[in-house]
């Protein structure tokens, strides 16, 4: 069986309730953790978005997980300064940190003030990044002028171990192309067939590396509780691209979820009040080959969550 983690939404729970939460799922019996890097929340009622990189740097201090993130380098983020603190991380905490490098939303970009590119571009522009960031962690000065500009840039602290370099992806064309750089794949709970189709074609492309899936589900000790959880805390974020790349703001995302029905929601969310029904459908992901599982329970609160699924749902799965 696959190893099992927890996924740490920064858009729903603020940084110091987080990184207990973390200490608390290693206390458990989690494997190990990663975070969401964002700027803002999808929605109103989320309502939090605290700085991913402090915060992994006390979670890596405080725990002995291996984590990890999602993240965008291009516009938000200079590829140069992404690299620097990669390097840090991993200089820091030796074989416990990994990245997946992807090409952003404007939810998070926009605060820059600069236009938002066509998807086409910022696939381009990620590419840059990617070769950017990984020839600095190889110790070269670089120097780029693309989409990206780079002028003579070097980090002087290097890691032992290079972070792995993850490619995250939702499509099976991406999935296909991110092969080409990347040291592994991430994606997202879909339905089974999609998700054999899109590993398939990672490896087919000449995929190396682990596949992780993030799993988003609801539990509570009832279904109805569990329903509403999952309603309220994720209705916002249901929506096929271009919507989910291009939404700007949480006030926007909350109106184009207004009209959201449960019953979509649960399209996208695991929602259950059996655990021997979240336990099949972790089972049938590993089923497909993913070498790691991370579970993201959308409520606010994770303590129960944590502490019923490492007692009744964790060790089923060995």
């Amino acid at each position: 069986m696959p190893r099992i983690g927890l996924h740490c939404s920064h858009e729903q729970i603020d940084p110091r309730q987080l990184l207990s939460d973390v200490q608390h799922a290693e206390r458990a019996g989690f494997d190990m953790a990663m975070c969401s890097d964002h700027f803002a929340p999808w929605s109103k009622r989320q309502g939090h978005s605290g700085y991913t990189w402090s915060w992994l740097g006390a979670a890596l201090a405080t725990t002995s997980l291996q984590l990890g993130c999602v993240s965008a380098p291009g516009q938000r983020y200079h590829p140069a300064v992404h690299a620097q603190r990669i390097a840090t991380l991993g200089q820091m905490f030796p074989g416990r940190f990994w990245v997946a490098l992807g090409s952003g939303e404007n939810a998070n970009e926009h605060i820059t003030g600069d236009r938002w590119p066509r998807k086409e571009e910022r696939i381009a522009r990620l590419e840059e990044c990617v070769s950017v960031i990984r020839r600095m962690l190889e110790g070269e000065e670089v120097s780029h002028d693309g989409l990206v500009r780079v002028d003579r840039a070097r980090i002087w602290d290097l890691p032992d171990q290079v972070p792995p370099l993850i490619g995250p992806a939702v499509s099976v064309e991406s999935a296909a192309r991110v092969a080409g750089w990347a040291d592994g794949i991430a994606t997202l709970n879909q339905p089974v067939d999609k998700l054999r189709d899109l590993l398939a074609a990672y490896r087919d492309a000449g995929g190396r590396g682990p596949a992780s899936l993030q799993v988003h589900l609801s539990w509570a000790e009832t279904e109805d509780e569990a329903e509403r959880i999952a309603h309220d805390q994720w209705r916002t974020n249901v929506f096929a691209e271009p919507v989910s790349w291009d939404t700007a703001t949480p006030a926007e995302f909350d109106i184009v979820g207004e009209h959201v029905s449960s019953s979509v929601v649960r399209e996208h969310v695991r929602v259950s009040a059996d655990l021997g029904q979240h336990r099949d459908w972790l089972r049938e992901y590993a089923d497909l080959g993913f070498d790691d599982i991370y579970l993201h329970f959308v409520g606010q609160t994770q303590e129960r969550f944590i502490d019923t699924f490492a007692e009744k749902v964790l060790p089923e799965l060995d």
